[in-house]
């Protein structure tokens, strides 16, 4: 027990726990694309009179209020931000409500492999592009090369059983469709990390935007046929893909953004194509080409090279002391 001869013991300061680390940096966007990744085979159990637009735009609809009806942060946001974020909000709603209505038309007229690998594969690359043009910073050598290789491997992946099994049918009109897709979720991925990056709470940001889309969104939904939303199966897809695929996966997705620049962030979702490739190999019977395991392997490269933390430069002042 120390005295008031001792000397004064020296306080270190408490490094901060590994595990809220973790939390903080990649780990949650990871998740975010492992639930992502239940999408294609949740869908596949709709009823055959629902139409793919019409899945998108409930699954928005009711994930979208979700996340807004459950954070009080998200109902205050608009009074607490300055003009210029109540503008980003509202861009970044009508991009989030862009996503749906551009991706499943196209994945109609390309299929759903090249619509994948259009929209997914595109966005960093938007990420990158907007974010260097809005100063946000220029993207590094390192992020570069892991989202190249992490393009190249979604793509053996996605599209290997069709190149192998005789080529990939093109679509111009569908192809543009996939790119606005990528587009828009490139950008309102940015517009969320910049809100939360100005010190506004991740689950606010993300609940005022998707709440705005839901409502941008309802017409879609009430315009076309709905009787397949009174069925058990209806139902529960839009369920799975409201709380699950949407409401948890945008709330941890949001949390990443708080640690992981956005251009990061999207490429870390590469990995929701190689959720959803094992997933159909595991639970609904699909067989992978050798050219779609090597793609996954690939992938995996990409996403891990990014993710592991790299080297830290030596501190110069410590090095002179």
């Amino acid at each position: 027990m120390p005295n008031r001869l001792s000397a004064p013991a020296r306080v270190r300061p408490t490094p901060a726990p590994r595990r809220a680390r973790l939390l903080d940096g990649p780990v949650p966007i990871l998740a975010s694309a492992l639930l992502w990744g239940t999408t294609g085979t949740a869908a596949s159990l709709a009823p055959a009179a629902a139409p793919a637009t019409g899945i998108g735009s409930a699954a928005l609809v009711l994930g979208g209020l979700l996340l807004f009806l459950t954070d009080r942060t998200a109902r205050r946001l608009p009074r607490r931000c300055t003009p210029r974020e109540r503008r980003l909000l509202v861009l970044g709603a009508v991009a989030v409500t862009g996503y749906p209505l551009s991706f499943y038309p196209a994945a109609a007229r390309t299929g759903v492999a090249v619509a994948t690998v259009i929209a997914l594969g595109s966005a960093p690359v938007f990420t990158g592009l907007l974010g260097w043009l809005a100063r946000q910073g220029r993207p590094g050598a390192r992020w570069a090369g892991a989202t190249a290789l992490a393009v190249a491997g979604c793509a053996m992946l996605v599209l290997g059983p069709e190149l192998t099994g005789g080529g990939a049918s093109m679509d111009l009109v569908g192809v543009l469709l996939a790119a606005l897709s990528g587009l828009s979720y490139a950008v309102y991925s940015l517009i969320g990390g910049r809100l939360i990056s100005a010190g506004h709470p991740s689950g606010g940001v993300m609940g005022a935007m998707f709440g705005a889309a839901a409502l941008l969104v309802l017409p879609v939904s009430a315009t076309g046929p709905t009787s397949w939303l009174l069925s058990v199966r209806g139902a529960g897809v839009v369920l799975h893909l409201a709380v699950i695929t949407t409401f948890l996966a945008y709330r941890l997705f949001g949390h990443g953004l708080r640690r992981t620049p956005a251009r990061t962030a999207t490429t870390l979702t590469l990995a929701e194509p190689a959720v959803a490739a094992v997933l159909g190999v595991a639970a609904l019977g699909e067989r992978l080409p050798v050219l779609s395991w090597c793609g996954l392997a690939v992938l995996a490269g990409g996403l891990a090279f990014l993710a592991l933390p790299g080297r830290r430069r030596p501190d110069p002042a410590r090095s002179r002391s």
